[in-house]
């Protein structure tokens, strides 16, 4: 299937940025631009995943590899060609090492930006938290603002409100309602937090790096000593949350463009 994406950068280094959960590309637009900008050697696709942004929606019982084989296919369209280089946010993170065991001569390196390859308990999941306020939300509303409002009287910061009505779209009679069916992204977020990556980690020669904000709960210090152990660096941004790329986007940059 391919998806819905668009490009950055003109050089010859094929490297994908994949968004979070409830996210699209445009999520990942400014880390990519001064990426490009730093490095005008590469050429980024950011997709919106399956079931996300404009992408089309969500097959029954998709998981990680569907949305892995998506983006694959999807790069190749593009005419991304040789080895491609993915770089993940929470759940493009863990689609991204479901890629590399898929395609392990395709897809090399891998960075996982805020993201464990452990099973995600329930109680640690924001963007679980996040979904279980938007199932409540109504479907349709008379505007954006109302949507907004009734998001926030549910207890999302404005921030997350802010971010969460881009996915809303208008009616030809008026008011707008959701883009996407949230009932398969429950199915979808249920399933993909359960898989145990870790064989993309320790396989012989994975390459693949991790950074994790401080203030965030995904990657834990055992997570850390097994990443370390297993031959994969990672760093720490102390002031951020689990949106590095928000919170921390120089320090991020900067990190990106080294190993080690």
């Amino acid at each position: 299937m391919v998806l819905e994406s668009f490009q950055v950068g003109e050089g010859e280094v094929p490297t994908v940025l994949l968004h979070g959960f409830l996210g699209s590309g445009r999520n990942l637009r400014s880390l990519a631009v001064a990426w490009s900008e730093a490095e005008p050697q590469r050429r980024f696709l950011l997709p919106d995943l399956t079931g996300h942004g404009t992408s089309p929606a969500l097959p029954p019982g998709a998981d990680l590899d569907t949305l892995a084989r998506d983006v694959q296919e999807t790069a190749r369209a593009k005419g991304f060609t040789g080895p491609l280089e993915w770089v993940g946010h929470s759940l493009g993170g863990r689609v991204s090492l479901a890629a590399s065991l898929l395609f392990p001569s395709e897809v090399t390196p891998v960075t996982l930006l805020d993201i464990t390859p452990s099973p995600v308990p329930v109680n640690l999941s924001e963007s679980g938290m996040v979904l279980n306020i938007l199932l409540q939300a109504p479907d349709s509303a008379p505007s954006r603002k109302e949507m907004r409002a009734d998001l926030m009287g549910h207890g999302l910061s404005a921030g997350l409100a802010d971010w969460l009505v881009m996915n809303l779209v208008s009616l030809p009679e008026g008011g707008v309602r959701w883009r996407f069916d949230r009932q398969a992204l429950l199915e979808l977020h249920e399933r993909v937090n359960k898989t145990d990556l870790w064989a993309a980690v320790e396989r012989p020669g994975a390459k693949v790096r991790c950074i994790r904000g401080g203030r965030a709960r995904y990657v834990t210090d055992a997570d850390l000593a097994r990443l370390e152990k297993a031959g994969c660096p990672v760093a720490t941004l102390p002031e951020s949350g689990h949106f590095v790329h928000v919170d921390a986007p120089q320090a991020l940059l900067q990190w990106l463009r080294t190993w080690g």
